[in-house]
């Protein structure tokens, strides 16, 4: 295979796909094309892991009735977050929309198998969580790849960790990560929705580089 030349040109439209990548929260319903999932899909199963252990599970959500415990799952677990808040940070927070569970034509709940034996154990000895870390890169990898078709993620962890492997009838050794919401977004903006409602500014790389 011919090595690629990854030049200016190509530089700067990647720059443009990690600045316009957003958590989306507000979806249209029109279908993804099942081609296009499965080719972002392929190449997030080729994203590096620890050991090339491969811990990648993606359990894909169709039935209505596992939507409607996810979306019972999510509001309770919303309530409590919010009563963590009070004040102007409480009514900001309740009028977020933190979720597109009920909009959204694909949904896909990622896990990591942090047992198992591809890989041979490699890396992940001194650290196990490496396997959970392998399984955020491949979301990650996903994500662009599916704002390259301008196709919108959004990630919802306020769900309960425990208690997802039994929703989704899983094995229960594996460690949920995040369910991913997918569609068409409502509005391609290259600003966060977060820093739009005022929850929380982007703040300078400066702030989070240090020296020793």
């Amino acid at each position: 295979m011919k090595t690629p030349v990854f030049n200016k040109e190509f530089r700067d439209r990647l720059h443009d796909l990690l600045v316009w990548r957003r958590d989306v929260r507000r979806f249209r319903t029109d279908p993804v094309d099942e081609e296009l999932l499965s080719d972002c899909l392929q190449m997030a199963c080729r994203g590096p892991s620890v050991g090339n252990s491969q811990p990648w599970r993606f359990v894909r959500v169709t039935s209505p009735d596992t939507k409607d415990e996810l979306i019972r799952a999510f509001e309770a677990e919303n309530e409590k977050a919010l009563a963590d808040y009070e004040g102007e940070d409480a009514a900001l927070y309740a009028r977020l929309k933190l979720a597109g569970l009920r909009e959204a034509p694909v949904q896909i709940s990622v896990f990591a198998n942090v047992e198992t034996a591809i890989g041979k154990g490699l890396g992940s000895r001194t650290m196990p969580e490496a396997k959970m870390y392998s399984v955020v890169s491949a979301v990650q990898i996903l994500w662009l790849m599916l704002r390259s078709y301008d196709v919108g993620l959004g990630w919802v962890s306020i769900l309960p960790p425990d208690r997802m492997a039994s929703l989704l009838e899983v094995d229960s050794s594996w460690v949920f990560i995040g369910h991913l919401c997918i569609g068409y977004p409502e509005e391609q903006t290259d600003t966060p929705e977060l820093v739009k409602e005022g929850w929380q500014d982007r703040l300078p790389m400066e702030k989070f580089l240090l020296e020793r």
